[in-house]
């Protein structure tokens, strides 16, 4: 039991320890090669240009978590939702899924420039770039998790009359858990994608904005520093999924 529960933290440990390891590695090859540092620049040159004032990292970082929040809660929410209603009802599952399917075939860059036509500017059209490419992950997951309960306890459930909220509550959610998980994991990932996508397209803020505005002046360590940031963003975002599901799936898993 006590290995058990130092388990996380030596996980921990040799995952800071692996990417400690990265970086001193790429300082010490871009130092030891010479390489030019707009070809690529060193980690210590990367860190350097977070004190240049005029990039407004914080309020670019800020822009962007917006987005990729907003996003990816928005297609949680809406995911979630239309695999609760497919499942309560076959026909509105077999007339809209493979709509969705369709829809989602379409490239997202593609969509874009209609985006910025129908809603201008700003946060808005860049949450819901992120929304139409992480959103769709989490309702497949989803709908197919709440299909795949076992068709005993739902007999079980039906034959002491228990009521489809009932049934909904007690078995088929806390069945889904892991898969609603698993589809939000995936949905993490894809809601930084599309925030960057829509800010490349038309933004006035953010740091994919930042890194079209410095790349003109070949500031590649800025750049560099963008996506570090950017990845930090999806790191975090993923650690919190991360979280939510071993809490709940865990208590779940008790309950049973």
């Amino acid at each position: 039991m006590a290995g058990d529960g130092g388990r996380p933290a030596r996980n921990f440990a040799i995952i800071l320890i692996v990417h400690l390891a990265v970086l001193v590695l790429w300082q010490i090859l871009v130092d030891a090669f010479h390489v030019p540092k707009f070809i690529l620049p060193s980690p210590l040159a990367t860190l350097q240009t977070l004190g240049t004032a005029n990039y407004a990292w914080g309020a670019n970082v800020l822009v962007t978590a917006a987005e990729i929040l907003g996003g990816f809660a928005l297609g949680a929410v809406v995911g979630v939702a239309l695999a609760v209603i497919f499942s309560w009802s076959p026909l509105i599952s077999v007339i809209l899924l493979p709509l969705f399917v369709t829809l989602n075939m379409i490239p997202k860059v593609a969509l874009g420039p209609l985006v910025i036509v129908w809603f201008s500017y700003g946060i808005v059209p860049n949450i819901l770039i992120a929304f139409s490419i992480c959103f769709f992950p989490i309702l497949l997951t989803t709908a197919r998790g709440l299909r795949e309960v076992e068709p005993d306890l739902l007999d079980l459930v039906k034959s002491l009359r228990g009521s489809r909220w009932t049934l909904f509550r007690k078995i088929q959610l806390p069945g889904s858990l892991p898969y609603v998980f698993s589809g939000m994991k995936v949905g993490a990932i894809l809601a930084v994608a599309g925030a960057i996508v829509g800010e490349f397209i038309a933004s006035e803020r953010g740091l994919g904005y930042l890194m079209i505005q410095v790349q003109s002046s070949l500031d590649t360590p800025a750049m560099v520093m963008a996506v570090v940031l950017l990845t930090l963003l999806g790191v975090a975002l993923y650690g919190l999924v991360l979280g939510l599901e071993r809490m709940f799936v865990v208590v779940d898993t008790r309950l049973q």
